[in-house]
């Protein structure tokens, strides 16, 4: 079987991930038990755990000329992304994610950095990549107009477009009109349409973005697992699966990944979305976004059970 090619276009982080027993209120000052440095990034940890799972996966994004940047490019050469898209930028700081881990869930602060030096035209110099590839995969932590102009680039190669919606924004229509897939959470999908995603809400707020134009709409819910849906189509549902969570860093990032490479390999969405929550299940079991991120052989041969 050929071996699906994904490019991702997005940032690289270094997470400060700090663990503690409970948040801070605002204004208070706790002790904390444990502080890592992890490699992150949206962009990164997605590409990844694209690798991971055995596709050919090309990374587009910038760093900065320090030592974090030298660490982030090592960590995906580790895996077997191809990082001669990833531009190192002078003066400008490596993109860092302060990450709080506390009760099993985690909040974030994200200092963007070289990742806004991610530009279109660094698209445009890796082009040959986007035109080998059967899909692309995009977030929101590099400059908007990047995000806008590789999803063009893409459609206009004819290629898929799976868009994760994160962190979260109203978003133009020069953007949603280039997107197959968007992969909203509950609380992206709430801004990203301007209304609620509770209960029966849920289904009305995909419809507005089917009505966007664009064709498939997942929602990543939780402990709920996942519903999607498809123009002319009813909402559907994905269950969760039980697993022992350590992170949840990384949960969005896996889900994303895994539906690429499914997608990416030709699955039907159904089948394509349960291999995704399968991916993301296992990935919360380990610490670090990154090094939570399964093989396609892990997924294959873990017994997992749905909530």
């Amino acid at each position: 079987m050929n071996r699906p090619r994904i490019v991702v276009v997005g940032s690289l982080n270094m997470d400060l991930v700090v663990e503690a027993g409970r948040a801070p209120r605002m204004g208070e000052t706790v002790l904390g038990d444990r502080i890592h440095f992890i490699p992150g990034g949206k962009g990164a940890n997605q590409a990844v755990a694209a690798a991971r799972l055995g596709a050919q996966t090309v990374m587009i994004g910038a760093v900065g000329q320090d030592a974090f940047g030298e660490q982030l490019v090592a960590a995906l050469q580790k895996d077997g992304v191809v990082t001669s898209a990833v531009k190192a930028v002078d003066g400008v700081p490596t993109g860092v994610a302060s990450i709080l881990l506390a009760e099993g869930d985690n909040s974030i602060v994200v200092v963007p950095g070289a990742n806004s030096c991610c530009l279109p035209e660094d698209v445009d110099r890796n082009e040959p990549f986007i035109i080998q590839a059967d899909l692309v995969l995009l977030q929101l932590e590099s400059p908007l107009e990047t995000v806008i102009h590789a999803a063009k680039l893409a459609k206009h190669h004819g290629k898929k477009v799976i868009l994760n919606p994160a962190p979260a924004q109203a978003l133009p229509m020069e953007l949603l009109c280039n997107v197959d897939y968007i992969t909203p959470n509950r609380t992206e999908l709430s801004i990203l349409t301007g209304m609620g995603a509770e209960g029966e809400q849920l289904e009305q707020a995909m419809e507005n973005l089917l009505e966007l134009g664009i064709e498939n709409v997942i929602t990543t819910l939780g402990a709920e697992g996942s519903a999607f849906m498809r123009s002319g189509e009813r909402l559907q549902r994905v269950s969760a699966y039980k697993v022992p969570v350590v992170d949840t860093t990384g949960a969005g990032d896996a889900f994303n990944a895994g539906l690429a490479f499914a997608i990416a390999s030709n699955r039907a969405l159904p089948e394509a979305i349960s291999f995704a929550s399968k991916v993301s299940a296992l990935a919360v079991t380990k610490l670090g976004a990154q090094a939570g991120m399964p093989t396609l052989e892990e997924v294959e041969k873990f017994s997992f059970q749905k909530v």
